[in-house]
This record gives structure tokens, C-alpha cells and sequence, in this order.
């Protein structure tokens, strides 16, 4: 599969099905170890199916890190009543967030993304655009709701954004990164979503 040559992807009646075969591929293989041959059988697809919808392997690694992220944020939005007190709001967000950044998935795509950040950077772009980008969207639209309520007084909801998003990563992520921890505990993540919460709330609550 070329690596650079084209940069459009094609949609069609088989592209969800490609999108999770080489979901699959990637998370065992990483990138490089990922074959055209690996994807196809394991989409159930052609190899010339696979290079209509997608000529080039880093688009179709893209589409699988940005569906998934995408997948998850929908179902954030689906299953967290925003209505509910803030507190308890904000304590669902930090648990949801902490359970997909702990994830096999998560964990295995941002290393793919920073192990071949220098050779091809728009992969790490594209992460970072349908992850913490996404994340900080529609937690600044949930923020000013709670502002215009009188719950918080934030006076810059992007930075306070990125600041509970790293509340949520305390402790945990620099163990999952530096591979001294690949899996946590209810409690140890239920330590980090608390912390997190109180945190934020001494700082932003009315």
C-alpha cells in the first residue's frame, strides 16, 4: 500500500467493514507491522477493495484512530445527562474520559502516532484533532452552559477545558506512557476522577 502518494479516501458499502478489519490489524501489528494482506483477510475484503477505499495506509489509520475517537465521544454525549448537577456531570465526563485514554485502544494508537510522528507528523495532527480537540469542544459547550446557570465562573472555558483534561490524566497517564502501568484498578481510577473533580471545582465552582 503506498505511502503518500494520494490523499482521498473513498467511501462506499464496505467501508465500515474495511474501517474495522484494519482496526484490528493496527492494534495487534502496529503501523508498519500492518500488511495489506492482514487488513484485507481480516476485512473480509479484496486487496483491490481495500486500495479503492483507501490508496494510502496512513488515511485508512487515520479514519480507524478518528472513527473510534468519534465513537466515543457519541457515546459520551449519549449516556451523560448534562442536565444533571454539575458535580456529578463533571465526575461522569472524568470517568469516561479516564476509561477510553486507559484503554488498549487508546494506549496502542497514541503510541503508533508518536512512534511515527516524525515521518508522517499529519498522523499525530489528526489524533490530536478528533481527540483532545474534540474533548475540549464539547466540554467548553457544556462549561458555558453551566456558567450562563450560575454554577461556574470561568472566564476562559478553552484553558479550563485543557486543565481538567489533565486532571484526568494524574498519575496514570505518565505510568501507562513510560510502561510501568498498562491497566488500572476501579479504585486507582476513581482516585484520579475524585481529585480531578474537587480540583476543578475549588477553581471554577460559584
Amino acid at each position: 500500500m503506498p505511502d503518500g502518494s494520494a490523499n482521498k479516501v473513498r467511501r462506499g458499502r464496505k467501508f465500515d467493514q474495511v474501517l474495522a478489519g484494519a482496526r484490528d490489524v493496527f492494534m495487534a501489528d502496529g503501523f508498519e507491522g500492518a500488511s495489506v494482506d492482514d487488513i484485507a483477510r481480516a476485512a473480509g475484503v479484496s486487496k483491490a477493495t481495500l486500495y479503492s477505499y483507501f490508496p494510502d495506509k496512513r488515511l485508512l489509520f487515520m479514519e480507524v484512530a478518528k472513527a473510534e475517537c468519534l465513537r466515543q465521544a457519541d457515546m459520551a454525549i449519549e449516556t451523560i445527562d448534562m442536565t444533571r448537577d454539575v458535580r456529578v456531570v463533571l465526575c461522569d465526563i472524568a470517568r469516561h474520559m479516564v476509561d477510553f485514554f486507559t484503554s488498549d485502544f487508546s494506549q496502542r494508537t497514541f503510541r503508533i502516532c508518536i512512534a511515527e510522528s516524525d515521518r508522517f507528523p499529519e498522523l499525530g495532527r489528526e489524533f490530536y484533532n478528533n481527540g483532545p480537540v474534540l474533548f475540549r469542544t464539547h466540554m467548553t459547550e457544556f462549561l458555558d452552559k453551566a456558567i450562563e446557570l450560575g454554577d461556574l465562573k470561568i472566564e476562559d472555558t478553552a484553558l479550563a477545558s485543557d486543565q481538567f483534561a489533565e486532571l484526568c490524566k494524574a498519575d496514570l497517564f505518565p505510568r501507562m506512557m513510560f510502561n510501568v502501568s498498562k491497566s488500572f484498578s476501579k479504585d486507582e481510577k476513581s482516585r484520579v476522577v475524585d481529585g480531578a473533580v474537587s480540583m476543578f471545582m475549588a477553581r471554577y465552582a460559584t
